[in-house]
Formats: C-alpha cells, sequence, structure tokens
C-alpha cells in the first residue's frame, strides 16, 4: 500500500470558517459526499492489552488502529478499516461489511464471520479478535466538510462538533449518549497529500490561526470520557 502524508490542525472559532472560505476558493466539495456537511460516525477496537491506544500515548512512529465505520444513517454501506501509521504518513485499507456480518463481530461471533468470507481485510480482523481479543471500546462521531484537488490526490477536511460514547453496543442504531471531547469552538483540520503538497495549498496552512498536531479523535475519546465517567 502507498503511504500519503497527513498533516491535523486544531482551527477554532471563527478562524474556521475564514481557512474553509480560502480552501473553497481553490478545491471542489468532495462530489462523493453527496453534500456539504456530513455526519461519521466510528467505532474504534482495541485488544486486551489497550495496545493502539497505548501506542497512540507514547508517540510510537509506527501504529495502526482498527474501526468499523457508516455515513449520516447509511447503514447499508458499513465499512471494516484498517489505518496504518507511520510518523506523519498513513494508509488505509477499506471493506465492506453486510449488516449480518457486522452483528456477528457484535456477538462476538468471529469465526462464522471468518469462515464465511474471503476477504482478506476481514479475516485478518477477525483473527486479531480471536487471538489477540480485540473488541469495541469507543464510538466517535463528528461533522465532516471535504474537499478535493482530483490532480494531485489533494483531500482537505474540516471536522466538528466531535463526540464519543462508550455505549458501543447501540453504535448501528446512533441513539446512544454523546460527550463532546473538546471545546465546541475547538475543529480539527486534516491534509492528506501523496508527496508534495502544492505551494497555492501550503501557503494556506501557514496562517497563524493554524496549529498543527497528533490529533487522535480515537485516542481522546477514550481518555475524555475515561476521566469523566469511569
Amino acid at each position: 500500500m502507498k503511504y500519503r502524508s497527513e498533516w491535523k490542525y486544531i482551527c477554532e472559532g471563527q478562524d474556521l470558517e475564514v481557512i474553509r472560505n480560502r480552501v473553497s476558493a481553490l478545491l471542489s466539495l468532495d462530489q462523493n459526499a453527496g453534500k456539504d456537511v456530513y455526519n461519521i460516525h466510528s467505532l474504534y477496537f482495541d485488544d486486551h492489552l489497550n495496545t493502539c491506544a497505548f501506542d497512540n500515548d507514547a508517540g510510537n512512529s509506527e501504529r495502526y488502529k482498527w474501526r468499523i465505520r457508516y455515513y449520516d444513517d447509511n447503514r447499508d454501506l458499513i465499512k471494516l478499516e484498517k489505518k496504518v501509521k507511520k510518523n506523519d504518513r498513513c494508509y488505509k485499507i477499506v471493506s465492506g461489511l453486510s449488516l449480518t456480518q457486522y452483528e456477528q463481530i457484535m456477538e462476538e461471533d468471529y469465526s462464522s464471520v471468518y469462515w464465511n468470507t474471503e476477504d482478506k481485510l476481514i479475516r485478518e480482523f477477525c483473527l486479531a479478535c480471536m487471538t489477540r481479543m480485540f473488541r469495541p471500546k469507543v464510538i466517535v462521531d463528528y461533522e465532516r466538510i471535504a474537499y478535493v484537488e482530483p490532480i494531485s490526490d489533494v483531500r482537505i477536511t474540516f471536522d466538528m462538533n466531535i463526540s464519543a460514547s462508550l455505549e458501543t453496543d447501540r453504535f448501528i442504531y446512533n441513539d446512544y449518549m454523546k460527550f463532546p471531547i473538546q471545546e465546541r469552538d475547538r475543529n480539527v483540520l486534516e491534509v492528506k497529500f501523496d508527496d508534495i503538497l502544492p505551494s497555492y495549498l501550503s501557503s494556506v496552512l501557514k496562517d497563524e490561526a493554524l496549529q498543527r498536531n497528533t490529533f487522535s479523535k480515537y485516542y481522546l475519546g477514550r481518555i475524555v470520557l475515561e476521566r469523566n465517567l469511569l
């Protein structure tokens, strides 16, 4: 798989609108989203040692995360994703999950899923669940606006109203209690590109209002919820 650069910034308050206006003048909205703002629901898994959370906390340069994701209220398109990160570069492998497969995973019937699919990623995930006890840990929800530049394959996203929940068994129903994991006026700007970010876009990111950050929604969601609810 090909690694892509992933830069993250914290963008506060009205600065988001200023920077978004600059980006929207240069890039187009992601047409695959179907609308300007859409919702992302992610269910993160970790093993019995919380290795994924530990790697993030320790700042280990090489780490990965497993998650199940769907968009808005579209439960017909459930995705299993493995995100692999090395320093500030990463790649993502994605496979579709049927509702039946999702339900079997949540019922911890991993062997049924494993033996009834030829999908390598799903099999790898089920094996991790059976041998390393990967289990659902936290739900992370947020709203996203995405811009793309298809020629150089640049993607810039604004993630807002980030919240988390420990009610992992209610993930697919989207009726769980959500808690904000940062101040309402703090947002996350992500920039993904292959090798070189075009200069006309890098100049936008030099705005003094932007703070480069190694933000992890999964890690912060777990930390905030465990400090306040457990």
